[in-house]
């Protein structure tokens, strides 16, 4: 049997051909040139598998789709704080390239020009090409290949870019950068000539759902903490003063470019990348923002909509001689982690004397979870109970229950009623 998928993808690219409006940014020489009819969809999952349909190998300039990825190294270079002081979170509710900047003299949020500019003077080097070689490697382990630049769209870019280099020389004047603003610039100018096609982009937006670990090698490309911060500015500013509309209507974290790329992020589950060159007149691509609206209409993937899973948390609870067994399933975070303990604690018909949780289907648990949890085992003993968890795999970590308590750890269900009475 044939996956029915990618015939499903297919006909979402084949709904957005017939669509005509728009016009390329031909502010930039080079994109002028782009051919209109190219389209593409590709969908990466966080176990690196893709669905690709369309023009996916054509290769284009990555624009302002690198923001997020060099925004992220900016975190991870000097720490959220150091980043706060220069360039802020707000939506600016103006175009990308609006030479706008807060009282303070700082840009609104990275995902506009001027904070992206300031975004790449923080990455930490001794001089622009170290700068910019990192950024190249980091958005080259983000697409699972090397990457390189167009020239002939850097050179169209550095004759033209007056408003931007006008930027640079803005921030340079309050001190919103402390280095030579041409060097930057110019440096953003190549950041946004990188080449990539529409499945590069596609496992870069699989890295940023995947937490920062790219699908394919493995690899933690951005500390998870970074990539939570530039999905939060994603959602609120990554579509420019379209932002709103983006996030009422699609509900995914994105960010688009005047090539006519939209990556999206749902973390942990997908990364998403469209291509069309024809844009809105927010700069946004036509085709891409209509493939995305219909992805999230018939995937239910708005952010919003979040089906109630936490009731599904405990698979089962039995009885296994004087063990009370405890299966739990999926993903434990506070909702689900808060029915679990309410449930075992108002579960007085079965007082057995060793209580068990069975986690081997629990595919992943968070921290506040986690402790929640541990917090229960503790009490329990405190009650006067045994406490195991059958976790041959380590899922739940160390069970250092605190105050000298360990929670057993058992790896065998099958010999659960012996270890309970031996």
């Amino acid at each position: 049997m044939f996956s029915p998928i990618p015939d499903y993808f297919t006909e979402v690219l084949d709904g957005a051909r017939s669509i005509v409006d728009g016009a390329v940014a031909d502010y930039i020489p080079e994109l002028a040139t782009a051919d209109v009819d190219k389209i593409a969809l590709s969908i990466a999952l966080p176990d690196g598998h893709r669905y690709t349909v369309g023009d996916c190998d054509q290769v284009y300039s990555i624009q302002s789709m690198s923001k997020p990825f060099t925004y992220g190294l900016a975190l991870s270079d000097n720490g959220i704080d150091v980043v706060l002081d220069k360039v802020g979170v707000e939506p600016s509710g103006e175009a990308f390239n609006e030479i706008s900047l807060d009282d303070d003299g700082r840009p609104r949020n990275p995902m506009i020009n001027a904070g992206a500019i300031t975004a790449h003077s923080l990455i930490r080097a001794d001089d622009p090409d170290e700068r910019f070689a990192r950024l190249l490697k980091l958005y080259s382990d983000a697409a699972g290949r090397e990457l390189d630049v167009d020239e002939r769209v850097y050179t169209s870019e550095a004759r033209t870019g007056h408003r931007n280099l006008a930027m640079g020389h803005l921030l340079r004047s309050v001190n919103i950068l402390d280095c030579d603003p041409v060097d930057i610039v110019n440096g953003y100018f190549r950041q946004c000539s990188i080449r990539v096609t529409t499945a590069d982009l596609a496992l870069m937006a699989a890295t940023l759902a995947n937490g920062g670990v790219q699908p394919l090698t493995g690899e933690q490309v951005l500390p998870a903490r970074a990539v939570r911060q530039v999905l939060s500015v994603m959602t609120s500013c990554g579509m420019y003063d379209a932002a709103g509309d983006w996030l009422s209507a699609v509900g995914i974290p994105a960010k688009s470019g005047v090539s006519g790329g939209i990556i999206g992020v749902l973390p942990g589950q997908i990364g998403i990348a469209a291509f069309s060159p024809r844009l809105d007149r927010h700069g946004n691509s036509v085709r891409g923002v209509h493939i995305f609206e219909r992805l999230s209409a018939d995937m239910g993937m708005h952010l919003m909509n979040v089906p109630p899973t936490h009731r599904t948390a405990i698979r089962s609870i039995d009885i296994v001689g004087d063990v009370e067994v405890v299966e739990l399933q999926g993903a434990l975070q506070f909702s689900n982690a808060e029915i679990i303990i309410r449930e075992l604690v108002d579960n007085t018909s079965h007082p057995a004397p060793v209580v068990a949780l069975d986690v081997r289907r629990v595919n992943s648990i968070n921290d506040v979870a986690r402790r929640m949890l541990l917090e229960m085992l503790r009490r329990f003993v405190i009650e006067g109970k045994r406490v195991a968890i059958i976790d041959p795999d380590g899922a739940v970590g160390e069970v250092d229950l605190g105050d000298g308590i360990q929670a057993e750890r058992w790896t065998d269900v099958g010999l659960i009623a012996e270890r309970s009475t031996g």
